[in-house]
């Protein structure tokens, strides 16, 4: 299962990458339960050597590529999430304070806050994309108008992907003329 899940990760991760055209100071939310990677109910299997397994094939590159990362912990810690502080300084995020374990913010948070360079929690973010792994819900963390993508690689493991990336909003009616570039 480990050569599975690492090449699906990979999948999925440059396919969201590409179709929600990620690129420097970008945002992505990524909500990950490494209990229904395994194939089990979310919350009763939680996997510290998983979650580093799947972080070690995105991690490096959006780091990279620029993107920000807003990793959300489970409700137990009412799905905040770990930022960099860096992203936190520059949206003027207020910080929370709580440092999320395996059984109380889950394995994918544990590990996002071991890896980043400066973590800091936050309450909330409005992201560019996002990429929710195993029904962990992220849509409150992203901008207003998300655009479901449409996947080839719809799992990692026995945990089901949705992503799904943001626009501006349309206004100005049927006379509007809008940017292509945008949409």
């Amino acid at each position: 299962m480990k050569t599975d899940v690492k090449s699906q990760t990979k999948e999925v991760f440059d396919e969201v990458i590409e179709k929600a055209k990620l690129k420097s100071g970008d945002i992505l939310v990524i909500g990950c339960s490494t209990s229904e990677i395994h194939g089990n109910p979310m919350g009763t299997d939680s996997n510290l050597n998983l979650a580093k397994e799947v972080y070690s094939v995105f991690y490096p590159k959006l780091k990279s590529m620029g993107v920000y990362m807003a990793v959300q912990c489970c409700e137990h810690l009412n799905r905040a999430l770990v930022v960099e502080k860096e992203l936190a300084d520059k949206l003027s995020l207020p910080q929370v304070n709580v440092i999320p374990q395996p059984k109380a913010g889950g394995s994918s948070a544990t590990t996002a806050y071991e890896l980043f360079d400066n973590p800091v929690m936050v309450e909330h973010i409005k992201a560019d994309a996002g990429i929710d792994i195993g029904g962990v819900l992220i849509g409150m963390h992203l901008k207003e108008t998300a655009v479901p993508l449409k996947l080839k690689n719809k799992f990692i493991g026995e945990a089901r992907i949705i992503a799904a990336r943001t626009r501006p909003k349309f206004i100005g009616g049927v006379r509007a003329v809008y940017d292509e570039n945008l949409l």
